[in-house]
């Protein structure tokens, strides 16, 4: 019996068609990301973007699976183009890629069929692009593997988990989820959006809306079925398309997260084991700009990698010295550390560059923030009582106006008056000032201190 093959519908546009160009793409996009086969997730979010746009970030994701380990990929995407009731199977039997045909799990696709929110239809796949693009990277970095492709449609998070949980096994199957982010957006409020987005996935939050991610759907289905399971989520990148081929005005955001079963995710360092390895990357990168030793190559530590953001703070004999951070991830937490160590030390417009004398003298603190998360107070009134001293980080943005302080500064200004006015002056706004337009977000942070300061 012929096979019959959905062709490659998207090739050529949102990737090469060439197959030596497309092989070079991908291979030379997973070898720049940080590969970690030992940690092969269980399931994957990654962007399905024209690979100059989100082609990094999903390399970011692809660079951990083990080739050898997954023999099943099952992947969900969303319908852009016919609209779908549930999940639909194609009538294909085979992919094919400019690198080749991929064979689909006939049997798994047999298995979920009596499920009253699972259909067949071709029609829904023949030019879905947030499939396709999966599977050249699939193609590069696994072996021999089937795949069990769905698109998805109009479903509830409940009848998507139930068909991942239907098709779950063991570790040779993989869970694949296709979505963007945040859609056509300047860039700052692209950040802002994708941030809560990735905060959500992070912790498992749902629902996640479609103005949020277009593969929503399928992704609040995995977010649903991983709570129960108590698995863990890493964030591998966060990006835009203004980072990479794009222009600023009109922005999509693209996200990689790998979701690890309890047993299978190595665990992360605590809180006491980071403290003096970020204390210690801040207190080297700035000693090795005074020239008192030479740059140390950071700890080979897996969740230095991961990005975060950070604030280094500096204080001389009790009295602040330099104050300088990042409120958004946006490079890895280790690298982080260390560029904004050297900003405090020597770009804080409020102080003079540290001088080398001062250095032993200097006592460091590192915090590394919770993802800001926006809050919609009516009035001022409001927002005073929506905080909670000493655990709240404040952000303020009025047009041009931004200004933030740490859950530290409320040891200085406890009450809420005093602090929200404060913050208002140090964002050039008058005390009194309230507009509806305003823009609060919060956030939390894990301090780390060090006391050699005498």
């Amino acid at each position: 019996m012929q096979q019959r093959v959905r062709s490659p519908a998207v090739a050529g546009m949102f990737y090469p068609a060439d197959p030596p160009t497309l092989k070079a793409m991908l291979d030379g996009m997973l070898s720049a990301a940080t590969a970690n086969h030992a940690d092969c997730p269980k399931a994957l979010v990654v962007p399905h973007a024209g690979y100059i746009y989100s082609g990094r970030t999903a390399a970011a994701a692809y660079a951990r699976l083990d080739r050898q380990r997954i023999r099943r990929v099952v992947l969900l995407g969303p319908v852009h183009r016919v609209p779908v009731r549930g999940l639909a199977l194609p009538e294909a039997d085979c992919f094919a890629t400019p690198l080749g045909t991929v064979p689909l799990d006939r049997a798994g696709m047999q298995a979920i069929e009596h499920l009253p929110q699972v259909s067949r239809n071709d029609l829904a796949h023949q030019q879905e692009h947030s499939l396709e693009v999966q599977l050249p990277f699939l193609q590069r970095s696994l072996d021999a593997f089937t795949l069990l492709p769905l698109a998805v449609g109009d479903a509830s998070e409940e009848e998507v988990a139930e068909v991942l949980a239907a098709v779950w096994d063991g570790e040779e199957t993989l869970i694949l989820i296709s979505s963007d982010l945040s859609h056509f957006h300047p860039y700052a409020e692209a950040q802002h959006i994708d941030g809560i987005t990735a905060d959500a996935i992070l912790h498992m939050r749902t629902p996640i809306h479609h103005e949020q991610a277009c593969g929503a759907t399928p992704v609040n289905g995995l977010l649903h079925l991983a709570s129960q399971r108590g698995m863990r989520c890493l964030q591998l990148d966060l990006r835009n398309s203004g980072d990479t081929a794009g222009d600023h005005d009109r922005v999509v955001g693209y996200g990689a997260f790998a979701f690890y079963e309890g047993s299978r995710m190595q665990p992360e360092a605590s809180a006491d084991a980071k403290g003096p390895v970020l204390l210690s990357i801040a207190r080297n990168s700035i000693a090795a700009e005074l020239g008192e030793r030479e740059p140390e190559k950071p700890p080979d530590e897996a969740w230095l990698s991961y990005k975060g953001a950070s604030f280094v703070t500096l204080h001389k004999h009790g009295s602040l010295r330099g104050c300088i951070g990042s409120l958004q991830a946006h490079r890895p937490l280790g690298e982080d550390v260390a560029a904004n160590a050297l900003s405090a030390a020597f770009h804080d417009p409020r102080f003079p560059p540290l001088a080398r004398d001062e250095l032993g003298e200097t006592d460091i603190e590192v915090s590394v923030l919770s993802t800001p998360e926006p809050v919609f107070p009516p009035d001022e009134a409001a927002l005073m009582a929506q905080l909670r001293p000493g655990v709240d980080g404040v952000i303020l943005e009025y047009g041009a106006h931004r200004s933030t302080f740490l859950p530290q500064v409320w040891e200085q200004l406890p009450s809420p008056e005093l602090f929200l006015a404060h913050l208002k002056q140090k964002g050039g706004l008058p005390v009194d000032f309230w507009h509806p337009d305003m823009r609060v977000s919060r956030y939390t942070v894990q301090s780390y201190a060090e006391q050699t300061g005498k």
